[in-house]
């Protein structure tokens, strides 16, 4: 089946700001890689992508930059995106028999315009056809939602460059709201912190550690982490100590646009939806949802008790690689999701 194009042609691919996972229809999810592409910065050769490319960041020579293609959820270098796309492709899937229908989740705030650049994107990198899914409907069907019943659920997916909050009912996004507040401005918001505080710079890539390690936004906080960087009196490297407490001090500011984001959404639903999401509760997925105490901070402003999906890292493609079985359904390429969120109002 699979070297005729059936159902190891089709595959889903959350396509992040900060990773990528590619599933295969009846095979689950068969890659989990950061978005990063090293590309040679005089010839515009790319040399290394994924994991190889992110212990890059923040190291390379002269001649090499290590690029992240998305920001903000969206596609930032259009060439670097396809050659990321294309690789990964090749890797969860290897083999030119056919190629294979595509599946991307998009973030529910996307605009016509990125729409087609995701597309184009899927198309140039093999893709025989592209179709798109917003992936807070991935999210809940990772999640083992049925997002075809009538009844509401409510979705927080914080990721790496967006955050998307929306009630679902009848397969489709009733009310929704896409932030670009989200995990990399968690971690800029600490590298911030730590400059203010301990006159000390952070690398990206020690912040998102440290964000991993003993970040929370609730609780006692006092799991203790020791990072390095640049002290800035002296220009010589330096440690110091960081607390949970100090992390939840720096993402005050990030996990109250969230949280605000969360009531909004709630006030702009209708009122039987709402009954239903106060009885099924708030489901959180994606990187930013593993915060310590994202859960109860939730829970405290809205009154509405707030969980984390089992998988909350694999629930946008575990979703998408569901819905691969309904692609001859699904219209091919753009969805024209900003008109159509203008038209319902």
């Amino acid at each position: 089946m699979d070297k005729q194009g059936g159902f190891g042609r089709d595959i889903a691919m959350d396509l992040g700001t900060t990773s990528v996972l590619v599933a295969v229809r009846g095979k689950g999810v068969l890659l989990q890689e950061p978005a990063v592409v090293a590309v040679d910065r005089r010839t515009g050769q790319v040399l290394q992508v994924g994991q190889a490319a992110r212990q890059m960041l923040g190291r390379t020579p002269g001649d090499l930059v290590a690029v992240r293609p998305l920001r903000d959820g969206l596609i930032d270098h259009c060439t670097v995106a396809e050659a990321m796309v294309r690789a990964f492709l090749q890797k969860a899937a290897p083999g030119r028999l056919l190629k294979p229908r595509l599946l991307i989740g998009v973030p529910s705030g996307i605009s016509e315009v990125a729409e087609r650049a995701v597309v184009e994107a899927g198309l140039q990198a093999g893709a025989r056809r592209v179709y798109l899914m917003e992936e807070p409907l991935a999210a809940a069907l990772g999640a083992g939602i049925d997002i075809q019943q009538p009844e509401g659920h409510m979705v927080v997916d914080i990721g790496g460059g967006t955050t998307d909050v929306a009630v679902a009912a009848l397969g489709g996004v009733v009310a929704s709201a896409c932030l670009t507040t989200a995990g990399d401005q968690l971690d800029q918001a600490l590298i911030q912190y730590v400059r203010q505080k301990h006159g000390l710079l952070l690398g990206a890539r020690s912040a998102e550690e440290a964000k991993c390690a003993i970040g929370q936004v609730s609780g006692p906080g006092e799991e203790t982490l020791a990072v390095k960087g640049r002290c800035l009196s002296t220009g010589l490297p330096r440690e110091v100590v960081l607390s949970g407490a100090e992390t939840a001090e720096a993402f005050a500011p990030v996990a109250e646009a969230i949280a605000t984001a969360v009531q909004t959404v709630l006030e702009r639903t209708p009122p039987e939806l709402a009954a239903d999401v106060a009885v099924s509760g708030i489901l959180l997925t994606g990187g930013g949802s593993l915060l310590r105490g994202m859960d109860d901070l939730l829970a405290h402003r809205t009154g509405i008790p707030a969980h984390r999906a089992e998988d909350p890292l694999q629930a946008v493609a575990l979703g998408l690689e569901k819905a691969l079985p309904t692609l001859s359904r699904r219209q091919e390429g753009v969805l024209n999701l900003s008109q159509r969120r203008q038209l319902t109002g």
